[in-house]
């Protein structure tokens, strides 16, 4: 089988012996967990041979970090880390808005640490006090509340380097809580990414940096795209529940849809990295449809007056900016097209057939399914054979006809 080949069937080529050292685990490791990080359009053969042995150590090591630095730099996460302050502020201020309306509560308030002092960066509101809560608190507490607010601190490995300050005279739901811990890492993390990149492209300019220096940089970045990768997920499975919950679903609905969507997959032998972005589109599809203004995420210089203002007054700009941390963006077309029917009679475009993107074809199926056989405050659940029966019915019209057999299989075995 040759690369291409393995490629098209779904098995990352950093799995493949024919490049690998086969001596240094270290190496090893690396290499299938960077095939774990990328996206799979991004995996390419010129890649992988960067990290076999034709190259001395030093040099694998400096085409690996470049790769690394290259993938996952502000550009490829969270880009609004290399605006100006006017630009940073316009855009924690949209997050902390966007966390209001996730978690609903009053007000939100985002800080960082600069100079050695909390610096107010997101603001829900018009508050512009200093951040309630001492570096102590911080330091020692997941989560703190006082007087009718509660913090919850972002930090780089144990020591705090900024906090999400909420203002609710009721206790927050746990699982609204949940959400915000999600988001706190996830910043937090990203950051923390961002500075060791920095030091990164510093070593690897410096022509005196040794294998030992470029090797530790190594296993930093990789921890923390390590970190980064599981922080995204959990806040994708957060966000779900809270919106769950605000549906009123008595069961985790969306949960249960992204595990039928991950079951289809499976079935229509999907690969991996495909599977994971279907199974978040179906955690995130019910969040409202999602539309990423991609100029302004992929800008990395200064904002004009009208982008500055798209992104304060963007409903769902703080959410997709979240998103857009470690490539969760591509999910974004699959919740955009799942109201699209195989005929060509949906919307938003009409698309027809193998023209909607496959993972819409695949959570339109899952989603519809588990929510004809879940129980609603205005009518019980559908008998899980006779909502298969109906779906088939319109297989081929509404539903992909291929969907819908991985689907039968499913529920028949």
């Amino acid at each position: 089988m040759t690369n291409q080949d393995k490629k098209n069937s779904g098995v990352s080529i950093f799995g493949q012996s024919e490049f690998m050292t086969g001596i240094d685990p270290i190496e090893e490791m690396f290499a299938l967990n960077l095939g774990d990080f990328l996206s799979e359009n991004l995996i390419s053969d010129d890649l992988a041979k960067k990290i076999s042995v034709k190259s001395n150590k030093k040099e694998r090591l400096i085409n690996q970090l470049s790769e690394l630095v290259d993938l996952y730099s502000s550009k490829n996460t969270l880009c609004v880390l290399n605006f100006d302050r006017k630009e940073e502020i316009a855009v924690y201020s949209s997050i902390a808005k966007s966390i209001v309306q996730m978690v609903e509560v009053e007000e939100c308030r985002i800080f960082f640490e600069k100079d050695g002092k909390m610096t107010l960066l997101g603001n829900s509101a018009n508050d512009n006090s200093d951040l309630r809560f001492n570096s102590s608190e911080l330091l020692h507490n997941e989560v703190i509340s006082k007087e009718g607010y509660i913090c919850f601190p972002l930090r780089n490995s144990s020591v705090p380097i900024g906090a999400i300050e909420i203002k609710n005279n009721e206790m927050l739901d746990e699982d609204f809580c949940d959400v915000i811990v999600s988001i706190a890492n996830l910043l937090g993390t990203t950051i923390t990414l961002q500075t060791v990149i920095e030091e990164t492209h510093a070593q690897i300019s410096d022509e005196s940096s040794t294998e030992f220096d470029l090797k530790k940089l190594r296993g930093d970045l990789t921890a923390l795209i390590g970190d980064l990768c599981d922080y995204q997920q959990n806040f994708v499975e957060a966000l779900a529940t809270a919106v769950d919950k605000k549906g009123q679903y008595t069961v985790s609905h969306s949960r249960n849809s992204a595990r039928l969507a991950r079951g289809i997959c499976a079935k229509l032998g999907l690969n991996e990295k495909t599977t994971d972005l279907i199974y978040y589109a179906a955690l995130l599809q019910n969040i409202g449809k999602i539309t990423l203004p991609e100029k302004l995420f992929a800008t990395n210089g200064k904002l004009s007056a009208d982008e500055l203002s798209k992104i304060k007054n963007h409903s769902n700009v703080g959410v997709n900016l979240l998103m857009n941390i470690n490539f969760l963006s591509e999910v974004v077309p699959y919740i955009t097209y799942q109201t699209e029917r195989v005929d060509g009679s949906g919307s938003p475009e009409g698309l027809k057939g193998q023209s909607i993107p496959l993972g819409s074809r695949i959570i339109a199926v899952s989603d519809a399914y588990c929510a004809m056989t879940s129980d609603r405050p205005y009518r019980k659940a559908m008998e899980k054979d006779k909502a298969l029966s109906i779906m088939k019915d319109e297989s081929g019209k509404k539903w992909d006809e291929d969907v819908i057999n991985a689907l039968s299989q499913i529920v028949n075995k």
